[in-house]
């Protein structure tokens, strides 16, 4: 148990046996179903994921119930409502499961007190909170001057392997775009045009 964010973990930091035994003792794991939710709107948000295995997504329903998709998470990646995560406020996002999913959780307080006792642990989240900015940075500069093909082709590269295990309308409502759209974007890509 644990394997997978200790290795993830390990392409940043280097760990020692009680350095990672200090580091799995706060973690909570749990199994979720397809479609399940982890956090639903409202909710108090004490934890911060790493998916182990599965698919997860995050977004916002508007004011007429329509889903606008924010993230996907795969393996390896991390996910919360970010926002009451830091603030200790209540979640604005819904995450449920696109696939049955594992997700190893991190308390606030618990992640506190692990940078002060292990402080290379402060570095390795610093680290991902910087690539997580970029990435959202990145997203928003696409979506405001990218044409649609582009910004597919940002979505590939931002999410390589994903697109087999996400149904289309899911692909689309991340992009901004109606699902035929996304058609004819995949159509005129692999017959050579953009």
């Amino acid at each position: 148990m644990f394997q997978e964010i200790l290795n993830h973990i390990e392409e940043v930091i280097e760990l020692t046996e009680s350095e990672k035994e200090r580091f799995t003792s706060i973690l909570i794991q749990k199994k979720l179903r397809k479609r399940q939710f982890l956090i639903q709107e409202g909710d108090t948000v004490k934890y911060e994921y790493f998916v182990a295995s599965g698919c997860l997504k995050a977004y916002e329903v508007d004011d007429n119930g329509d889903e606008h998709i924010i993230q996907f998470a795969k393996e390896n990646w991390w996910i919360s409502d970010f926002k009451a995560f830091f603030e200790e406020g209540k979640a604005t996002l819904n995450i449920d499961c696109i696939e049955a999913s594992v997700v190893y959780g991190i308390e606030k307080q618990d992640l506190e007190s692990l940078f002060i006792d292990v402080p290379k642990f402060d570095r390795f989240f610093r680290i991902k909170l910087t690539s997580a900015f970029l990435a959202l940075q990145n997203r928003i500069l696409s979506s405001l001057d990218k044409s649609n093909g582009e910004r597919y082709i940002d979505f590939q590269t931002a999410y390589p392997n994903l697109e087999q295990r996400i149904p289309n309308y899911m692909i689309a409502n991340y992009l901004g775009m109606k699902p035929e759209s996304l058609s004819r974007i995949r159509k005129s890509l692999v017959h050579g045009h953009s």
